[in-house]
């Protein structure tokens, strides 16, 4: 496989922060500027998406956590926090699974154990069928729209969809594919290591259900929730986001 595009930031504690479908680590700029000097964030993107879109694309989790823990190998990394967001949520469960060892603490954020996700704004089938008949552009932008409470008026919508037109329109279908075919119930008993459940209560991807699943059957977990925030919590309020995440870490 071709070298992800990592954003490698710093020189303390590694703290790998995998974004969700559409986005790249380029979405994660406000947590990039405010935590370097306290960690090393390691932001790549995934196989497909924003500067690793000449990269094959995954068709499932598996793949894509692999593909982060094998980047991660070839750095000389050994132990890292873990933080991802939305379908990185999702791939930090099968990262954990897999390395579990080597995940310090782990961050789920805007995220689930259920791949097809109940009550989301709209069916994964939906979402690929408007992709073939819509496009890259349109459907990143209207999709975009759904992370923020403001939609498109929103602060930082602009890195949102600067990340969702670089992606590649055969990664965003398999990613849709990916998330559909995977499902992480079975494995959230084996997480023991210490876990940060963050939800925003407007968020129209994943329902209040999909984040007590998570806080109710991983051993060692709290759940925080922000209130008047949508899906993409670290853009709407980035300053207590922060905070939050770095009072976990400490």
């Amino acid at each position: 496989m071709q070298n992800l595009f990592v954003n490698d930031v710093g020189d303390k504690f590694p703290l790998v922060m995998v974004h969700g479908f559409l986005g790249s680590s380029i979405m994660w700029e406000p947590q990039i500027q405010d935590l370097k000097d306290n960690y090393r964030i390691f932001a790549p993107d995934l196989p497909g998406f924003g500067y690793s879109n000449k990269v094959e694309p995954c068709n499932s989790i598996n793949s894509m956590a692999r593909s982060i823990l094998d980047t991660i190998d070839r750095t000389g990394i050994g132990k890292f926090h873990l933080l991802g967001h939305s379908m990185g949520g999702m791939i930090v469960q099968e990262m954990t699974k897999l390395a579990g060892n080597k995940v310090e603490k782990l961050i789920c954020y805007g995220t689930g154990p259920r791949g097809n996700m109940p009550e989301r704004f709209e069916t994964i089938d939906q979402s690929r069928e408007r992709l073939k008949t819509e496009g890259l552009i349109d459907t990143a932008h209207r999709i975009a729209k759904t992370w923020f409470v403001k939609e498109d008026k929103a602060d930082h919508f602009d890195l949102c969809l600067k990340a969702g037109k670089l992606t590649s329109l055969k990664a965003a279908d398999a990613a849709l594919e990916a998330m559909k075919n995977w499902s992480g119930l079975e494995n959230l008993k084996n997480i023991k290591n210490k876990t940060l459940i963050i939800w925003g209560d407007k968020d129209r991807a994943y329902n209040r259900n999909q984040v007590d699943t998570l806080n109710e059957n991983i051993v060692d977990s709290n759940l925080i929730i922000f209130e008047g925030c949508s899906h993409n919590v670290h853009l709407e309020n980035p300053q207590k986001f922060n905070k939050t995440v770095s009072d976990f870490l400490q």
